[in-house]
């Protein structure tokens, strides 16, 4: 099932949505695809002059596949320029992510601060692509492509606090204009930056999500190869913390990403 259908499906029924085993990370369900249905279910009920600015994500428990989850949407406040919402994904009675989102028009500003370049990256055809293997890598990354640039892969023993290179939707993906859904879908496609340090796989999973977007965004559509970088701040006891961008590939900033992730090894 395609991604533009599973989204097509949240913005029809938010309140009865069901996400195939192809999708799957584990026994749950991709994370980032998750928040792009609930994204889905917000923007519905978010005035459509405002865009959206934030997402603070809680991944409360596994959304399992193939069963049917409600995404519902709560307004706690509409101001002038800013509306708050608040996402629930229910699962079998149990609230099982909650999303919290800004969506703010824009407003006149004497202060205009360009962002930092992004960093230099081989092109995405001289990078190396991390495979789908079924039985071996995440089930929904036969929808996402992600080449490799800096760090190292998982489960490799390699010690950088940086991973990256480039990423975008693969097989069937319908080409249309990229949105802030397929955003998410293409950040949260990288495994934990953690991973590349240990020497044989283990299970980790993000805690805590929070994505910023630059609006308006950039002119793209979902064939477009984006570039993601990733630094880990710190880790220890279990936990980590990073902070990472995506970039279009004309170098121009689309987002700012920062997780707390949980690694079990």
């Amino acid at each position: 099932m395609r991604f533009s259908d599973l989204l097509d499906a949240a913005r029809n029924n938010p309140l009865d949505v069901s996400i195939p085993a192809e999708w799957a990370q584990g026994r749950a369900t991709f994370g980032g695809l998750v928040a792009a249905l609930q994204y889905e279910a917000l923007r519905a009920q978010a005035p459509a002059d405002r865009p959206l600015r934030s997402l603070a994500v809680t991944f409360v428990g596994p959304v399992a596949p193939d069963v049917s989850a409600s995404y519902q949407v709560e307004v706690l406040r509409e101001g002038k320029a800013v509306s708050q919402l608040l996402g629930r994904v229910v699962q079998g009675g149990e609230v099982m992510t909650l999303v919290q989102a800004s969506f703010g028009a824009s407003r006149p500003s004497e202060i205009d601060v360009q962002a930092l370049p992004a960093p230099t990256f081989k092109h995405w055809d001289e990078c190396q692509e991390l495979p789908y293997i079924k039985g071996a890598t995440p089930e929904f990354m036969r929808h996402l492509a992600m080449r490799w640039s800096v760090g190292g892969w998982p489960f490799t023993g390699n010690k950088s606090r940086d991973m990256g290179g480039w990423v975008r939707l693969r097989g069937d993906v319908k080409e249309e204009p990229l949105t802030e859904a397929h955003i998410l879908a293409l950040v949260d496609a990288w495994p934990p930056a953690l991973l590349p340090h240990l020497k044989r796989p283990a299970a980790g999973s993000t805690l805590t999500w929070t994505i910023e977007f630059i609006q308006p965004l950039a002119q793209l559509t979902t064939l477009d190869w984006c570039q993601y970088h990733v630094e880990i701040e710190h880790a220890r006891d279990g936990y980590g913390h990073a902070a990472a961008k995506l970039w279009g590939p004309d170098g121009q900033l689309i987002a700012i990403s920062r997780q707390t992730v949980v690694v079990f090894a």
